[in-house]
């Protein structure tokens, strides 16, 4: 499998997403659960039918685009920027930053892009579960790792790396519509539904005096690149975990809805949380 990985690193960016788009219709045809989890969520948020179809499509571009973007020493695809004068307004302050990227467009594009423009000034550390497959968390725990990036794991070991991070005026990153294990969430709306909502984002931006802003990566059509998007966070409240996740959630769902066809529908956005031992 690794070989297979590695040989399709080495293929044209238009060409994997051409690829994708026929995987991300096989896995919509041929595994019903995974089918009905994305319309009904997307039907949940009110996507119209020909967004959801793309969304399908999507789903598997982004799968297929995973090899490059893992093995490829630097971006190979052209990166463009469309808010940067906000990370660059946010850099340099004592808390560190917080940036948050929900599942929308390419997530892994978006750590790397910032690594690269703005690393060497104050890099960045991120959160990502690792694997189930040995050979994919192994895959996973040797490319993802940049100059002015460093990926750790979700384990209460990754979250004092974070805190560490931060109290050195670094940034972190991480993806807040990721459900967490239990006990390290609350329930709070997202799109008119109770979703289960880590608390880890704001708590860090509370405890360190970090500001908040999203950084998400739109894919753009025929392989042509990606473009990076920076924006605002909603202000959030003093204290309180479910208002700050509540006001976390309407922040993502305001970005989702900038481009609903590259969410990730199908991600088991309301599924009850693990138990932490199996975290």
């Amino acid at each position: 499998m690794l070989s297979l990985v590695r040989w399709l690193s080495g293929w044209p960016l238009w060409l994997l997403h051409a690829l994708g788009g026929w995987l991300g219709w096989a896995a919509h045809l041929l595994s019903r659960p995974y089918r009905q989890r994305l319309v009904d969520n997307a039907r949940q948020a009110g996507i119209a039918a020909g967004e959801r179809r793309a969304a399908v499509a999507e789903a598997g571009r982004l799968v297929a685009e995973l090899p490059r973007l893992w093995l490829q020493p630097r971006l190979a695809d052209p990166v463009f920027w469309q808010g940067e004068e906000l990370i660059e307004s946010l850099l340099g302050r004592p808390g560190g930053l917080v940036l948050l990227t929900p599942h929308l467009g390419s997530f892994e594009v978006s750590a790397q892009a910032y690594a690269e423009r703005f690393g060497a000034r104050q890099p960045m550390t991120v959160m990502y579960r690792p694997a189930r497959q040995p050979w994919l968390r192994e895959l996973e725990a040797t490319t993802r790792e940049r100059p002015g990036l460093t990926a750790v794991p979700a384990t209460v070991s990754g979250v004092r790396q974070m805190l560490r991070a931060l109290k050195k005026g670094e940034t972190v990153g991480l993806l807040p519509d990721q459900v967490p294990p239990e006990g390290m969430g609350v329930w709070a709306p997202f799109f008119g539904r109770s979703a289960y909502t880590m608390t880890l984002a704001s708590r860090l931006a509370q405890q360190s005096g970090a500001p908040l802003a999203v950084l998400w990566t739109e894919r753009l059509p025929r392989g042509s690149g990606y473009v990076v998007h920076a924006v605002p966070c909603e202000a959030l409240p003093a204290s309180g975990d479910d208002a700050a996740a509540a006001a976390i959630n309407r922040t993502m769902e305001a970005v989702i809805l900038r481009c609903p066809r590259q969410y990730l529908w199908g991600y088991h956005r309301y599924k009850s949380p693990r138990r932490p031992e199996a975290a």
